[in-house]
């Protein structure tokens, strides 16, 4: 399953995995909200509610693409964090990490608060 991420002029392909956080969320398509920046992690809120699943984390990559369950949102990771430390990126708490973004990753970094983001089917 693939998605694609909309912001601004930039779009953005991210590759789900065959988890229920990735179907569920899948299914849910279209979705948007306003981003948030948290270092460089975007997050927006979704109408979509899923508990943490067995293997939730709050140690993530560049790339990742995940599920905040305290927050009910959609979290993409392209670099640190302000809880990250020198070897790990960290979310704010535990994650479900359901995804992986596909290309260029620097082109996020032009996201600010308050920008649209609209997730597709791809």
């Amino acid at each position: 399953m693939k998605i694609k991420i909309f912001c601004n002029e930039l779009e953005i392909e991210a590759e789900l995995d065959s988890t229920a956080t990735a179907k569920e969320i899948y299914n849910a398509l279209p979705l948007d909200g306003s981003a948030n920046r948290r270092g460089d992690e975007i997050y927006f809120v979704i109408p979509v509610r899923i508990d943490a699943e067995k293997d939730a984390t709050d140690i993530v990559e560049i790339g990742d693409v995940a599920y905040w369950p305290e927050g009910s949102c959609f979290c993409i990771f392209f670099g640190k964090t302000p809880d990250s430390t020198e070897h790990e990126i960290k979310a704010a708490s535990k994650v479900n990490v359901f995804g992986k973004i596909i290309g260029d990753l620097s082109i996020l970094k032009t996201v600010k608060n308050g920008d649209l983001i609209v997730i597709e089917k791809a």
